[in-house]
């Protein structure tokens, strides 16, 4: 058995000596020195161990409440938070300069005050308080409980938090901000990492809740230390196209919810609005349909989207045509042209070939292969795809179709935009649809039940 030994602590700072004596060392008091029976040292690491101010309780037992998500007012945020904020949580947007952070969360601020009737506190070290004052005016997004502060140095910060007593703080940014007591520039991976250690600590001991802006790099990361996103909670991601108002919100990693959720705003001169339905930001809408274009389904995170693949196809005398693809992936391209020649004969050695999608979406997935295969072959043939169908499925070189993830999803979004007719891969769960939904094993079927086996008027004309 080990040997039980006795320590002496004091009771009114727990200072521990090694015998009794009759004034405390630390903090001068007198007669407050007791015995106490110390646990034995731990056969595993052979260090003391102390014993627990709080006893450690059942799970069951944990009020679950304090922790629940408080919903910040912008409705696409909260679904990629996990339905709001949390107290005492620590969130982390970071995002190229220019995207719309400052203003996405000068907005929560705004909604969280003026909603929720309680303070919110903005920190700016970038810009000064007239030009927030500024962007709030012009996006509407004054109000008496949004309160604003420009300063840099965290002490100043911790000071301003105890004036206003918020129950929401916003940084911007974090890279800007100076811990006196730490060494480095600011900036640095010493002055980030203690600046947020602070504000984590802050965040937990108060239980307010605190949003960070990170600046990225060059590649798209998180500049600063890779332990930043380990000492917060939620790691979001605000991405968006300097040629296009589309903006999306994602989630990289979220302790308190899903980190699949993404979140669609549009950036206006006004401010910054919420999307909820964005599908139609990626279709263009005709009254007839036209030769090279087709409809798919693509999952971002956990959400569907409609997405329109556009593909041209132009005879050339140049010995090398031109192969040119925007917004899909050129390698999967590549693939699938590949595919078409030797599996379903469509010789496109002798045409320039473009490949696209509609409104700047990206696609990257394997889920938009039989899609792009087929608006390639519609413009090959000039023969028109169906107004109302959709097409889901991934191609492999043997010119199968294979499943795709979430395609009840896809499918149920494609009908509640009212699509009525699907080519799809074998084995799809279709129950509770109305939609005709069809599989199709490989290319050369999906060519055939789409009605591009033969050639359309205009370029038989031409092929003769």
């Amino acid at each position: 058995m080990p040997k039980v030994k006795s320590l002496y602590r004091c009771s009114a700072c727990s200072h521990e000596v090694a015998k009794w004596v009759g004034r405390c060392p630390s903090c001068g008091e007198w007669g407050s020195i007791g015995e106490q029976a110390a646990a034995p040292a731990s056969v595993a690491t052979g260090r003391r161990a102390l014993l627990p101010s709080t006893a450690a309780a059942p799970i069951s037992t944990i009020d679950s409440k304090v922790t629940r998500a408080r919903p910040t007012g912008v409705s696409e945020l909260d679904r990629v938070l996990g339905g709001g904020v949390v107290p005492g949580s620590v969130v982390l947007l970071s995002g190229e300069p220019g995207v719309g952070k400052s203003t996405l969360l000068l907005e929560v601020a705004h909604r969280w005050a003026r909603h929720r009737e309680e303070r919110a506190l903005y920190v700016t070290a970038e810009e000064s308080a007239g030009q927030v004052r500024l962007r709030a005016d012009r996006t509407g997004a004054v109000h008496e409980r949004v309160y604003l502060a420009a300063e840099s140095d965290l002490a100043t910060i911790l000071g301003h938090v105890e004036q206003v007593r918020p129950s929401l703080l916003v940084v911007d940014s974090v890279q800007t901000m100076l811990a006196a007591d730490a060494e480095g520039v600011i900036g640095g991976v010493t002055q980030v990492r203690a600046v947020t250690a602070a504000l984590t600590s802050l965040a937990k001991a108060s239980g307010i809740a605190v949003l960070l802006v990170g600046h990225v790099t060059k590649d798209g990361n998180v500049a600063g230390p890779r332990t930043l996103e380990h000492l917060v909670d939620v790691v979001l991601q605000f991405e968006g196209d300097k040629h296009s108002t589309l903006r999306m919100v994602r989630g990289v990693k979220n302790r308190f919810g899903s980190a699949d959720e993404v979140g669609c705003f549009e950036l206006h001169d006004d401010g910054i609005a919420g999307v909820p339905d964005p599908s139609g930001l990626f279709l263009h809408h005709r009254a007839d349909p036209v030769p090279g274009t087709a409809i798919t389904v693509a999952m971002d995170g956990k959400r569907p989207l409609l997405a329109e693949v556009q593909g041209l196809t132009v005879s050339t005398p140049a010995p090398a045509p031109r192969r040119a693809v925007s917004g899909l992936d050129y390698n999967r391209v590549s693939m699938v042209l590949a595919v078409l020649q030797s599996r379903c004969h469509v010789y496109l050695g002798k045409h320039d070939v473009y490949a696209a999608t509609v409104g700047g979406m990206r696609l990257t997935e394997p889920g938009a292969d039989l899609a792009v295969a087929l608006a390639i072959t519609s413009s090959e043939r000039g023969i028109s795809l169906p107004g109302g169908l959709v097409i889901l499925g991934e191609v492999g070189l043997a010119g199968e179709v294979r499943r795709v993830t979430g395609a009840g999803r896809r499918l149920a979004e494609a009908e509640r935009l009212g699509f009525t007719e699907a080519l799809v891969p074998p084995g799809v769960d279709c129950s509770g649809l109305s939609m005709r939904v069809r599989e199709v094993a490989n290319v050369r079927a999906a060519v055939a039940l789409s009605g591009l086996s033969k050639r359309g008027g205009e370029h038989a004309e031409a092929a003769e």
